[in-house]
Order: C-alpha cells, then structure tokens, then sequence
C-alpha cells in the first residue's frame, strides 16, 4: 500500500512538473506565428488579431511574432510547420482550409499527413455563415427551380481554377444540373460584382459574411438574390426559403461528393502547430486558443473585422479529418473530375 502511495505521489509530482514546465518554457519567449499568404490579406488579418490576444492565455504569457511565408496558396507556409518548424511548442502556424482537403484527396505538393499534425483549433466553423449562389435582382430566375428546369440560364463570374467560387459554380453545374455557366480569370468577387453590375455576368458564389463586409451595399439593398446556399447542414436563419445545396443533390454519390467539397468550410480559419509537440505544451496552446476565443477584447475586435465568430477546438477539427479521410475513393476522384474543369 505505502509502494502504491508513492508511486501515485511520485506520479502527482511528474505531472505537475510538466505543468510548470509549460509555463518556464513559454515565458520570456515569442512564439512565431507563420501565415502562409501575403500581409495584408483575410489570412492575415485574422492571424495578426489572434497573435494581438493568445498570448495571456499561454502559460508564461509569450509574445507572438508573425511571419509572412506566402506561396503555393498556403501551401509552402504548411508545409513548413509539418515538417521543418521547431516541435518544442514555439511555433504554430495559420492553415489555408482547402490544404487539409488536398492532402487527403493525394495532391503531390502536401508533404504530411493532416492527422499527424498538432491541430489547436478553428476560429471560425461557418456556423453564421453560408456560401451562396447569387445573382442579380434583376434576373429571370427567381428560385432555384428556374436554374433547375432550364428555364433560365446564369452566368457565373468566379476566379482561377481551384478557387472555391469556381469550385461551386462547377458542382452547380455538375452535381446539382443547373442551368449555369462559370466564367472564370476574375481576381477577386470585388471585380466580379462589378462585372454583375455590367451585366457581363449574372451572379457569382459568395459567403454571406464577405458580401456583408466588402460588398454590403449590394446585401443591404437586395440588389443580388441567393438562390442556393451550401456549407451548411441546415438552412441558414436569415435564408430560410433557400435551399442547400445537400437538399437539391440526386443521390448519395451527389450528396457525398458536397459533403466532401464542403470540408474546407467548417474548419476555415484554423491554427496548427507541427507533429511531436509535447503532450503538456500542446495541451497548454490549445487550451489558450479555446480560452482567447472567449475573451471580450479578442471578440470585440473580430465584430469589428466581421469575423465569423464560431470556434471549434482541435478534437472538431480530428473528427472533420478523420471523416473526411474515409470518403470513398471514387467520391474523391469524381470530386477531383469536376474540379480539373475550368469556365470559358
């Protein structure tokens, strides 16, 4: 019994050891901040107001220090966390959300596994959000079955190929068989609107948080009309007679293909550090992300930058992966087939 006492005791003292090893760690010390796109840039905004405010919840108390590293649409700065950063807990990274998606569908430019990776959570998992097919007020589909029925035809303006506008102007045309026709080589909804001003294209996807904070003259003065919303499970409560894009799909092929596009939004601002991390230092950023998305100044400073404010911790984010990574394979590759197309 006196053995089996020590022993526990021996065990007590281990861990709090390792506590307090967190926080003589991190103190005195910065954390780098690596975001993989330019300064300036939605990414970045949303880094610089996370370093601004993580670093109190850390034990130790840390400064944060960001590090611009674009390329590759995110791609170099997470491949850089994975497999060169230091994997003491001094460094984490911001995660571009359709990389995860990549890595599991094959793509030769990810150099890691998602799930291997030190996963601290997501600031946003769409939950106030929706990703919207819309088109001009004025134009002759009124729902979705006008798109649908064929008795109307839509124009869609969107980006370069991969770009997610792209992507869902081309599962509305290929999945759900609407009547559109995705016009890609814009840089940016900004241009876009003002092609649907022109009349040079009809509509566009975009999500309801970015219409409201760069276009909202158009939201507010119902000039464009949504007529399909995807990213969500259910029907957004300000779009209650819009349909999701999981509602109108033909079959369970269909539906598992949206379910797999669809990933990257649930887990669309997330943070992560490299494999390996010290169980107790790993524990200790993740539960300093989850506490600084509570904290009042953090929260007023992301209304401020209309930020969608729908956390979800890194166990969220492990399920999402894990789901995802059991898609079957011909899900993937028909996902891949619609992708490769690009608009005229």
């Amino acid at each position: 019994m006196i053995r089996i006492s020590l022993l526990l005791l021996c065990a007590l003292a281990a861990g709090g050891a390792r506590a307090d090893d967190s926080a003589a760690f991190y103190a005195g010390k910065n954390l780098r901040l690596t975001v993989g796109s330019s300064a300036g840039g939605g990414t970045d905004i949303v880094a610089r107001l996370l370093a601004r405010h993580i670093g109190k919840y850390v034990p130790g108390q840390p400064g944060v220090v960001v590090v611009n590293q674009p390329g590759g649409g995110g791609l170099v700065g997470a491949n850089r966390i994975a497999n060169v950063a230091a994997r003491d807990g001094s460094e984490f990274a911001t995660m571009e959300r359709a990389i995860p998606q990549l890595a599991i569908m094959g793509d030769a430019n990810v150099h890691f596994d998602p799930l291997k990776l030190t996963w601290l959570g997501s600031l946003s998992s769409y939950q106030n959000d929706a990703f919207m097919l819309l088109v001009n007020a004025d134009h002759p589909a009124r729902s979705v079955e006008d798109l649908r029925s064929g008795a109307a035809k839509a124009r869609l303006g969107a980006s370069q190929q991969g770009s997610t506008n792209l992507t869902f102007a081309l599962i509305s045309k290929e999945i759900l068989g609407l009547n559109v026709e995705p016009i890609s080589g814009y840089a940016g909804t900004a241009k876009i609107s003002l092609a649907m001003t022109a009349r040079e294209v009809d509509g566009q996807m975009m999500g309801i948080v970015s219409i409201q904070a760069s276009q909202r003259y158009l939201w507010e003065s119902k000039a464009v009309r949504p007529l399909v919303q995807f990213a969500r499970r259910t029907r957004h409560p300000i779009l209650p007679d819009v349909p999701t894009g999981q509602e109108l799909v033909r079959d369970e092929a269909g539906r598992a293909l949206i379910e797999f596009a669809e990933l990257p939004f649930f887990m669309a601002q997330s943070f992560v550090a490299p494999p390996g991390v010290p169980a107790n230092r790993a524990k200790a950023l993740r539960e300093a992300f989850m506490n600084m998305t509570q904290d009042a100044d953090y929260r007023a400073e992301a209304r401020k930058f209309e930020i969608d404010d729908s956390p979800i911790g890194h166990e969220a984010i492990e399920a999402l992966l894990t789901k995802a990574q059991a898609t079957p394979a011909p899900v993937i590759e028909a996902f891949r087939k619609v992708i490769s197309r690009a608009g005229p």
